[in-house]
């Protein structure tokens, strides 16, 4: 069995660095990546994929990266039950990053 995925793409927003109760450092991002393809309008959509980042992954993604940058993901998917606000649990999947390589930053 593998569980492998490989994304590039650009941040949406600055990367910020949370401290987890038991003292891990956690980082969410977002990276819009846009398809390969054109829609029926002869547009490129845009998909926008949630990663979670851990430790020194999280730190160092967070010290060098800025919004619009491009950035590599490797890691693996994950699937969890969350409960929403009503109690009502859902599916939730995101990207776990094992490894982030920073490509290319957006010119200021």
């Amino acid at each position: 069995m593998l569980n492998q995925i490989v994304l590039v793409g650009r941040l949406v927003k600055d990367p910020e660095v949370v401290t987890t109760e038991s003292g891990k450092n956690i980082s969410h991002i977002t990276l819009a990546i846009p398809r390969s393809f054109k829609n029926v309008e002869g547009e490129y959509d845009t998909d926008f994929i949630n990663c979670v980042l851990w430790n020194t992954v999280a730190e160092s993604t967070s010290e060098y990266c800025r919004k619009g940058d491009i950035i590599g993901v490797k890691g693996r998917v994950q699937s969890c039950i969350v409960e929403d606000a009503k109690g009502k649990d859902y599916s939730k999947i995101e990207i776990v990053a094992e490894r982030v390589t920073f490509l290319s930053s957006k010119k200021e």
